[in-house]
């Protein structure tokens, strides 16, 4: 019994041994290429004849020099990792030479439903010659049973996991083999690939940079936030190319959608769908309230790496939350990572104009307050991304840096997504091209619309219309350096220029064919152009700081040789930077006689008490004032206002180097007359630690240094950026950043 048992299970193994070569049954994944990469394949039996049927043994996929040679060593993830276009090597030891009559060929598949109609699926042989434009496979060199072989894909197949078999015909059978798996990118190295980028610093910023800069506040305060990119970091890539497989042209009809991944432009329109998780349970849910429960204050996230690790393991639901820096970070990492050279980009005084009139239209009550009247808004800042491909659809002369944008504003063709849509078609107005062109035309150009709105009586009149203030300041990171690059005149002319005003009619004239003038136009034509008799504006005295008093001036100045009497209404409100409305702080009103010529300052003081409840992390307080002289137009001064918060500091107590622990300090005191407490500090940076750091700090005393030690263990050589986030009940996000030079 014991024998039939033992004879019963040597058959089965044999059985399953045989199975594996002549079938199907194969790894699902590469085995790790960190090792050396030979993979032994199971052995049949020896069979009597005098030729054994052939047989691969194993397979070397030769992982490091491929991934130098493809620019992918530096992701963290042990997948063979390559670009479109160029070709691999790999040894594979065969059981014996190739015969007479025998043959050995390849097959290529991606996505669920592979078809060599559809370009997901390539059946080619093994040759001694080389191929032009497909897949091909030829031998680079032959030792015994060993040959190299070296697989060239096309520089138009779709990005994404790929599935590599053997093809092998022996003794008259034919039988097919899976050898392996592996991930394809796009080229910008390739100048026949339609990502190429020529220029080595551009492509090194632009692609293999891994953290960055993202410019934010108002056009009279710029500030900065630190971003951590993270596209290289463990399970990055993986999570990413799944954003593709959870969007909705996948679930509609996964076999166009996998075919069409060979286009730079209808992924990146896929992705500033998936980024933001309005339709299809993407990435970011965003949220402009002001009230955070339930999430993350978006002013909290040092980077996308620990929004894409949360976004995978909640099960694939929107992470909350984001606003639009948060976006634009999160769809940068992901374009990077594919390959797709890719920067963030903020305009300061962005217009949301929501009826393709290009203007944007502000309303204001007599007291001087914001009304929430209208769709239309402008953002303190907006940040969206450029991706730079070639344009396929559209003359040469569009191509170049493309707009994405991710953050959801306005629906197209049915959906939140926005782009791309080229820089230098807005320049030149050609709002009647492909994709989103009259939306993004009006962020950088729309006119600005102010309106005076009587609530009681129900009556509107128009206040002002200012052509220069929509679109100030574009702003990316410099190549290279942590400087602020001016990239304004991609977008539009000069503001005031006879060619800006051309290019705007011109916009408006596609909008609108049947003759129609810009708000401004038709008011200069209607002779309603007034000189006001006064001139207003607010000047910031004192220091700008959380926990301070503010301390500004109404400055007013009687531009006329007549005395003129004045009653001026103010309000201060805390807001969102995007201008939503948090709460009223402060108001006055006051009436000035002003002398002919007078100019004179009118002092405004808001507290501390006044506005610490109501001030949200964007630490924006929008003051108005509407002046107005008897029988004549009011006058709207207006300026939002940025409170500085406390510095946090970080510091390296020793030098740096790969693998070894190094010692951080971060600094911190309370500025205020009052405790601080739920104080958290979060850091994270690729290369310098895994994953992220979080470190309750204990409750600071009014006016007490905080100093906290923490370690970090660097794993890669060069600059890096560390980023911390500090936290409390008193102070949302402070943010800092560090870069620091990690020897080997």
């Amino acid at each position: 019994m014991t024998w039939c048992l033992a004879h019963l299970i040597r058959i089965l193994i044999r059985c399953v041994g045989e199975a594996a070569i002549n079938g199907k049954d194969i790894p699902s994944r590469l085995p790790t290429p960190s090792v050396r990469l030979s993979v032994p394949f199971p052995q049949k039996r020896q069979r009597k004849a005098n030729m054994t049927a052939l047989e691969p043994q194993n397979i070397n996929w030769q992982a490091t020099s491929n991934r130098q040679a493809h620019h992918t060593d530096r992701f963290s993830s042990q997948e063979l990792i390559l670009r479109r276009g160029q070709s691999f090597n790999f040894s594979l030891s065969l059981n014996r030479s190739l015969g007479n009559g025998e043959s050995l060929g390849f097959v290529v598949s991606t996505g669920p439903y592979p078809s060599e109609s559809a370009r997901t699926k390539a059946v080619f042989p093994l040759s001694n010659g080389t191929s032009r434009g497909g897949w091909s496979a030829q031998i680079v060199s032959k030792q015994d049973n060993i040959l190299t072989i070296a697989i060239s894909s096309p520089v138009s197949a779709p990005i994404g996991w790929y599935t590599l078999s053997t093809q092998i015909s022996s003794q008259g059978k034919d039988f097919i083999l899976k050898l392996g798996m592996f991930i394809l990118l796009f080229n910008p190295w390739l100048p026949e690939d339609v990502v190429f980028m020529s220029n080595h610093a551009e492509r090194e910023e632009y692609i293999q940079e891994d953290a960055g800069i993202i410019y934010v506040g108002n056009m009279n305060r710029i500030g900065m936030v630190g971003w951590n990119f993270g596209q290289f970091e463990q399970g990055i890539l993986n999570i990413c190319l799944s954003i593709l497989d959870h969007s909705l042209y996948f679930r509609r009809d996964p076999t166009t959608d996998v075919a069409r991944r060979n286009d730079p432009k209808y992924v990146g329109r896929v992705l500033s769908a998936m980024v933001n998780g309005n339709d299809d349970n993407g990435v970011i849910s965003g949220n402009w309230s002001g009230n955070y429960t339930g999430g993350l204050d978006p002013r909290n996230w040092n980077g996308s790496v620990e929004i894409l690790k949360e976004w995978k393991k909640s099960g694939f639901r929107p992470v909350r939350y984001g606003q639009c820096w948060v976006f634009a970070g999160t769809l940068n990492t992901v374009l990077r990572c594919f390959g797709i050279p890719s920067r963030v980009v903020t305009n300061f005084n962005s217009a949301h104009d929501t009826d393709r009139n290009l203007s944007v239209d502000v309303y204001y009550d007599p007291y001087g307050r914001p009304i929430d009247k209208g769709s239309d808004s402008v953002w303190n800042f907006h940040v969206w991304n450029e991706g730079w491909f070639v344009r396929t659809d559209l003359d040469p002369s569009y191509n170049g840096w493309q707009v994405l944008d991710a953050t959801p504003q306005e629906r197209s063709q049915g959906v939140f997504q926005c782009g791309p849509a080229s820089v230098a078609a807005v320049r030149e107005g050609d709002v009647n091209l492909d994709f989103d062109m009259p939306f993004i035309f009006a962020e950088v150009n729309a006119d600005r619309i102010t309106w005076i709105y009587d609530v009681y009586n129900n009556t509107q009149k128009q206040n002002a219309s200012d052509t220069h203030s929509i679109g100030r300041y574009i702003s990316t990171k410099a190549v290279g350096s942590n400087s602020r690059m001016d990239i304004t005149e991609k977008y539009k002319y000069p503001e005031g220029s006879s060619q800006e005003r051309q290019v705007f009619e011109k916009a408006l004239g596609k909008l609108k064919p049947h003759g129609s003038f810009s708000a401004t136009s038709a008011r200069h034509l209607a002779g309603e152009e007034r000189e006001p008799s006064i001139l207003g504006k607010f000047k910031v005295t004192g220091i700008l700081e959380v926990g301070k008093e503010v301390n500004m001036a109404l400055l007013l100045k009687n531009l006329t040789s007549d005395m003129k009497t004045v009653t001026v209404n103010m309000t201060a409100w805390t807001i969102v930077y995007n201008g939503t409305l948090v709460h009223e702080v402060w108001k006055d009103s006051v009436t000035i006689a002003l002398d002919p010529k007078e100019e004179i300052q009118h002092p405004v003081k808001i507290t501390y008490a006044q506005y610490e409840k109501y001030l949200k992390s964007d630490n924006m307080i929008r003051t108005t004032a509407v002046c107005q002289v008897s029988d004549e137009a009011e006058v709207l001064v207006e300026r939002d206002i940025i409170l500085d918060n406390p510095s946090l500091t970080l510091e390296v107590l020793e030098q740096a180097r790969v693998r070894k622990p190094v010692n951080v300090q971060m600094l911190f005191s309370n500025p205020l007359d009052e405790p601080v407490k739920d104080c958290v500090l979060m850091v994270e940076g690729s290369g310098l630690l895994l994953g992220s750091l979080r470190i309750d700090v204990p409750t600071l005393r009014p006016k007490e240094r905080s100093r906290v030690r923490f370690e970090i263990l660097p794993t890669r050589s060069g600059t890096k950026q560390l980023l911390a986030d500090f936290s409390c009940n008193k102070f949302p996000a402070i943010k800092a950043m560090l870069s620091i030079d990690v020897a080997e």
